[in-house]
């Protein structure tokens, strides 16, 4: 079977429909369309397109495309004549590669196999005669960019009120606390630059504090992306661009040198190049059973210096000591009665009414439901001690956070459980989105995202509703810790600057195609691509200084209203 992408399909294969016919299952109507483009405008509106599968067998072409209760099947091809194709340049000859596009669940189709890694490669390395790497370079000014402040303002609604000047303040502190609070900004940004043509489930937010320490359910210490608030499908290069972007603007902000910064941004690029081109001709489930640990001598393939090596362990250290026990001391109390309370630390942490109380519980109950079965009877012996509102991040201020503090046999046996609202990613505009079911809820958006980009996860991922508010469950800090590359400079910047890149080209291979990815990428003994990125990086530096000015400038004139104190 050949699969290709969106941009592939188009000059090529559909060019070879004659016609198609299918039925309306619950109408039974009967349709005809000569090409699947015009097969979907029979489309009502409320059924979003779900899959598309071809299959090849000599003069017949097998079409499957499926949206709602519309379904168009097998057709035989009008063949056109193989000499007059080699004669006009457009023949299809068994070398030409075929790209896979990502799909919704996807359909699991064993009886047919998929194109070599090498030619996928090829057919990536083409995509570069339409957007060389150089394009990807290119950062201008766009007439018809809206203001930022309008952009952030949108991102409100829908969150609290009384914590908007809280998110506010915290954005002002710093041009990079501003970057990690303007991804819709961002998000408008990178649609209006070049795309590669290659999609991926992407994180939407990968800056640099969005990678970190956490524990496997073995106890290890893992370093990689953290957090998923974001993700969806789209361009791999955007996840890079927010990399390489958050470095330039972490880095200036600690007052390093313009070719350090760029040399930091051009060894992320390095690091997914070099991993993408080793991962590609990888097996799926060696690609897959990778992970990074931190207690060895060599991360990402790289040994660390005696500064590095001391950066991490102090990190480890840290991350080991934060679990639920030691949680509890810092965000609970108890009571004269012998009962346990969670702290009032306002406005960071601050109690809830009777109802909210009894809305979480009863979500959480919802919530095991999506645990995988056996994991239900683990958490089957807690119960609900206490819930509070939680303010977390930068980002997600304004939205609704809980904390829950459960107990088991005894209170010895402590579990702190996140409850955490998801809202619309902020690519959602200008991306088609996560595919079905998926999309309907966006906490199963964030966590089947999870599940997907980390190597290991939390194995209390799962998501609910309370109200008609969509929320996630997970742990909460349990053995997780941070890396602090921002204050990091020579060797050691290089090396994580470097790992960063790795864990985000690992990701994405996992549901990605990484041959032609690479193919795109190259092999890295140049760097074009690492120079494109790095230009676009620190003139994106100098138009997020711009905006965090205005944004300031907006404060000041009350347009925006900040708290006094952002509680960091």
């Amino acid at each position: 079977m050949r699969r290709r992408t969106r941009v592939a399909r188009r000059r090529t294969f559909w060019q070879r429909v004659g016609w198609l016919e299918g039925r309306h299952r619950k109408w039974s109507r009967p349709v005809r369309a000569r090409t699947v483009t015009e097969a979907w405008q029979w489309y009502p509106p409320r059924y979003p397109r779900r899959t598309c599968r071809t299959a090849e067998r000599g003069s017949t072409v097998k079409v499957v495309v499926e949206s709602g209760n519309f379904e168009f099947m097998e057709r035989t091809v009008i063949q056109q004549d193989v000499a007059a194709d080699a004669a006009s340049g457009s023949a299809q000859s068994d070398a030409d590669p075929v790209l896979a596009p990502i799909a919704d669940f996807p359909r699991i189709d064993l009886r047919v196999g998929v194109e070599s890694w090498d030619k996928r490669r090829h057919a990536g390395k083409k995509l570069r005669e339409e957007v060389p790497h150089a394009a990807q370079g290119a950062f201008t000014a766009d007439p018809d960019r809206p203001d930022p402040i309008t952009l952030i303002e949108a991102a409100h609604e829908g969150r609290q009120p009384h914590l908007i000047p809280l998110r506010v303040a915290r954005m002002a502190t710093s041009p990079f606390a501003f970057l990690r609070g303007a991804a819709h900004v961002m998000a408008w940004d990178l649609s209006r630059g070049p795309r590669s043509g290659i999609d991926v489930v992407m994180n939407g937010d990968a800056h640099t504090d969005n990678f970190g320490l956490f524990g496997t359910p073995q106890q290890d210490i893992v370093l990689d992306l953290n957090d998923f608030d974001e993700v969806t499908i789209g361009p791999w290069e955007w996840d890079l661009k927010r990399l390489a972007a958050g470095l330039a603007v972490a880095t200036a902000e600690a007052g390093l040198p313009a070719g350090e910064r760029r040399g930091a941004v051009k060894e992320a690029v390095c690091g997914y190049q070099h991993t993408m081109r080793r991962l590609a001709p990888q097996g799926s489930l060696d690609v897959w059973y990778q992970t990074t640990r931190v207690d060895t001598p060599h991360i990402s393939g790289l040994r660390l210096d005696a500064e590095a090596r001391a950066v991490v362990r102090r990190a480890v250290d840290k991350a080991r000591r934060r679990n639920n026990r030691s949680l509890l001391s810092q965000v609970a109390e108890r009571r004269t009665d012998g009962s346990w309370r969670l702290k009032t630390d306002a406005p960071i942490l601050t109690p809830v009414d009777d109802a909210t109380r009894e809305g979480v519980v009863t979500g959480l109950e919802r919530y095991a439901e999506t645990l995988p079965r056996e994991r239900r009877f683990m958490l089957d012996r807690y119960h609900v001690v206490d819930v509070a509102h939680r303010v977390v991040g930068v980002g997600s201020v304004g939205t609704r956070a809980y904390l829950a503090l459960l107990f088991g046999n005894s209170d010895a046996d402590a579990l702190f459980l996140q409850v955490k609202e998801a809202v619309r990613p902020a690519h959602a505009p200008y991306l088609p989105g996560m595919p079905h079911p998926y999309a309907g809820h966006e906490g199963e958006r964030v966590i089947y995202g999870q599940r997907l980009l980390q190597a290991v996860g939390d194995p209390l991922l799962g998501w609910t509703s309370i109200g008609d508010r969509p929320f996630y469950v997970r742990q909460m800090k349990n053995l997780k810790g941070a890396i602090p590359l921002a204050r990091m400079s020579g060797a050691s910047l290089l090396t994580f600057s470097y790992a960063y890149g790795t864990l985000l080209a690992r990701a994405h291979a996992r549901t990605g195609d990484a041959a032609a990815i690479t193919g795109y990428c190259g092999s890295g003994k140049n760097d074009h691509l690492g120079s494109a990125i790095a230009d676009w990086a620190i003139a994106y530096g100098e138009r997020n200084a711009a905006d965090f000015d205005l944004f300031r400038a907006t404060i000041a004139s009350g347009r925006l209203k900040a708290a006094e104190d952002p509680c960091l």
